[in-house]
C-alpha cells in the first residue's frame, strides 16, 4: 500500500513549499519510480451487457500536454476550452461547430473561469488573463505563482488559486487586486489543481493538512478554519492529507474529501462536522440530488446518502484505473478514466450500463466532466481532446 502512494504521488507530481533535502528527495522517490510498471497496474475491463449505447456527438482538437488540468466553461449555449498550448476556443454545443479560436500567447495552466460577460484563464508564470465572450483582451494581471485551477467568478471578483496556496480576489472588470488570503501550510503538499467555490459572500476553499476555510468575499479575511483530515503515518508523504478536490456546496451544509483522509459534512454556519467517513479520494465528489458520488483513491466508485454518508453501494470494478470526479445524471453516473473511458453506472445499483472510449490515443479524461443539457455532457482528455457526449 504504502509503494502505491509513492505511485500515485509521482504520477500527480509534488508540490514542494520548502527546498534543500525535503526536494532532493523527491526526486530520487520520481526517479525511482518512475518509468518502471506500475506496482498496482489499473484493472481490466470487465464485459458486460451493455443496456446505453453513449455516443460522441461531436469533437474538436486543442493542442496539449498532460501537465495541466483543463476543463470546459458554459455560458448559454456556448463551451469554452483551452489547453496548454494557449489555445482558447469558443463552441457551439449544439452542433460542434468553432465560432473562435485564439492562441493567447501564453503558456495556459489553469482555466476556463466563466462569468456573465467574460471569462478567465491562468498561466504557468501567474498571469491571470481576461477576454470577453468575443476574445477581445479584456486585462492581465501578475500573481504571486504558477495558477493550476480554473478561476471563479462571482459577484463582480475573479478568485484564483495560486500554486503557492493564496487566494486573490480580483476585481473582474479591471483586473486590480482587492485582496489576498494566505495560510501557514506543511512543508509538503501535493501538486493539485484545486479551485475554490463561493456562496453567500463567503468562499470555501481546502488546504494542505487536512483543512477546510471559509473566507469573506468583500475582503478576504478568514471566518473560520477547521480540521477535516487528520494527518497519518510516520514520513511527509505518509502524512500527506490534502483537500485536493473543491468542496460542494449543498443548502447550508458544505461536503469535502482528503487525499488519505475523510469524506465530511460540514454546517457552514458554525463550521460543526455532521458527519465524516474514512474514504480518500484526489479527484472529489459529485452531489445531485440525494445522493453523493465520490471516486475512491484506489478507483473504487461510491454511492452515499447526503444526509448520513451511509453507503448505497460500492462500484469495485476500476480499481486503479484513476477515476476523474462522478457525474450525476439523473437515472445515471458517468464517470472517467485514465485509458479515456467513459464509463456510465445505474444511479439505483451501480452497475454497469455502457461504455465509450473517447480516442484510440487512450489519455486520461481531466479531472472534471461537464453536463449541459439532461443526458449530455462535455470532456475533456489530456491531449487536448474535447467531447461532447450523450448517454442514448
Amino acid at each position: 500500500m504504502i509503494l502505491f502512494r509513492y505511485l500515485l504521488l509521482a504520477f500527480l507530481s509534488i508540490t514542494l513549499l520548502a527546498c534543500g533535502p525535503v526536494k532532493d528527495f523527491t526526486d530520487q522517490v520520481s526517479q525511482s519510480i518512475v518509468g518502471q510498471d506500475p506496482i498496482d497496474p489499473p484493472a481490466s475491463l470487465k464485459e458486460f451487457k451493455a443496456k446505453l449505447n453513449p455516443k460522441i456527438l461531436w469533437s474538436a482538437k486543442l493542442e496539449g500536454t498532460e501537465s495541466f488540468e483543463f476543463y470546459p466553461g458554459i455560458i448559454g449555449e456556448e463551451a469554452y476550452a483551452a489547453s496548454s498550448d494557449g489555445s482558447l476556443a469558443k463552441f457551439d454545443l449544439k452542433s460542434g461547430k468553432s465560432i473562435w479560436k485564439i492562441n493567447t500567447g501564453e503558456k495556459l495552466s489553469g482555466g476556463v473561469g466563466v462569468g456573465v460577460n467574460e471569462i478567465t484563464v491562468g498561466t504557468s508564470t501567474g498571469l491571470l488573463v481576461a477576454y470577453d465572450l468575443n476574445a477581445k483582451l479584456l486585462w492581465k494581471t501578475r500573481l504571486s505563482s504558477q495558477i493550476l485551477s480554473a478561476p471563479t467568478i462571482h459577484e463582480g471578483l475573479v478568485i484564483v488559486r495560486t500554486s503557492d496556496n493564496l487566494i486573490h480576489g480580483v476585481n473582474v472588470k479591471d483586473g486590480l487586486k482587492k485582496w489576498t488570503f494566505s495560510r501557514v501550510g506543511p512543508p509538503l503538499s501535493l501538486r493539485s489543481s484545486v479551485g475554490v467555490v463561493a456562496s453567500d459572500g463567503v468562499i470555501y476553499a481546502g488546504f494542505p493538512g487536512g483543512k477546510l476555510a471559509a473566507i469573506r468575499e468583500d475582503n478576504g479575511s478568514l471566518i473560520w478554519e477547521m480540521t477535516v483530515a487528520q494527518p497519518k503515518g510516520v514520513t511527509e508523504i505518509e502524512r500527506a492529507s490534502d483537500v485536493t478536490s473543491v468542496p460542494v456546496i449543498d443548502g447550508l451544509t458544505i461536503y469535502t474529501v482528503a487525499y488519505q483522509g475523510k469524506i465530511s459534512a460540514v454546517d457552514r454556519v458554525n463550521a460543526r462536522t455532521l458527519w465524516s467517513r474514512d474514504i480518500s479520494s484526489y479527484t472529489g465528489l459529485n452531489i445531485e440530488g440525494a445522493r453523493i458520488y465520490v471516486a475512491h483513491t484506489g478507483g473504487a466508485l461510491y454511492s452515499l446518502a447526503i444526509e448520513s454518508g451511509k453507503t448505497y453501494w460500492r462500484q469495485g470494478d476500476l480499481l486503479n484505473r484513476k477515476l476523474t470526479t462522478p457525474l450525476g445524471m439523473g437515472d445515471y453516473v458517468a464517470v472517467g478514466d485514465l485509458e479515456g473511458y467513459i464509463h456510465i453506472l445505474d444511479k439505483e445499483t451501480g452497475a454497469f450500463l455502457g461504455r465509450i472510449q473517447l480516442d484510440d490515443d487512450a489519455l486520461p479524461v481531466m479531472r472534471h466532466m461537464v453536463e449541459f443539457e439532461t443526458g449530455k455532457f462535455l470532456a475533456q482528455t489530456r491531449n487536448g481532446g474535447l467531447y461532447a457526449i450523450a448517454i442514448q
